[in-house]
């Protein structure tokens, strides 16, 4: 994939105005990861080259933290609990139901770029498990019958605009 000019650009600024920081790698891709919504591989080369740290410890922090992501995701990002509390209370019967509906696995994005699924561990709504927590929204004590309505919610909003 070829990465615009103007990423490359803003990549670089990213760079420059964390440098002096004793240890500006999370605060450089944090940066990154909330202006691009990911972080590819090119834009972790650009990284490199600006900050001269090795590609391979820049690539190993993204794909080890979660809340960073090598390929774009959808607009609206469906995070199922699968934690404990949400677990036991039928969590995954949730998010089997969403990936049957949108006909994707969880870590992918629908074909329109609207919706990610992700499997996720406690996102500290146990008294409301099971729970699904959309963009910061949290669904609680969601059904597998309820999944259906919170997908069509989100593509009226989408019909609206």
């Amino acid at each position: 994939m070829k990465i615009r000019k103007e990423v490359i650009k803003g990549v670089r600024e990213i760079c420059a105005s964390h440098k002096g920081e004793p240890s500006p790698l999370m605060m450089i891709l944090s940066d990154i990861q909330n202006k691009y919504g990911y972080i590819p591989l090119e834009v972790q080369e650009v990284v490199s080259e600006e900050t001269g740290i090795p590609v391979a410890e820049i690539y190993g922090v993204v794909t080890f933290y979660a809340f960073f992501s090598v390929t774009p995701k959808g607009k609206y990002v469906i995070g199922v609990c699968l934690g404990t509390a949400c677990y036991v209370k039928n969590s995954q019967s949730v998010i089997d139901k969403f990936c049957q509906l949108l006909k994707i696995a969880p870590g992918q994005t629908t074909e329109d770029g609207l919706f990610t699924i992700e499997a996720v561990r406690c996102i500290g709504a146990c008294a409301l498990a099971p729970a699904v927590n959309i963009n910061g929204k949290v669904y609680p004590m969601v059904s597998p019958d309820k999944v259906e309505g919170i997908i069509n919610e989100y593509r009226a909003l989408e019909a609206s605009n």
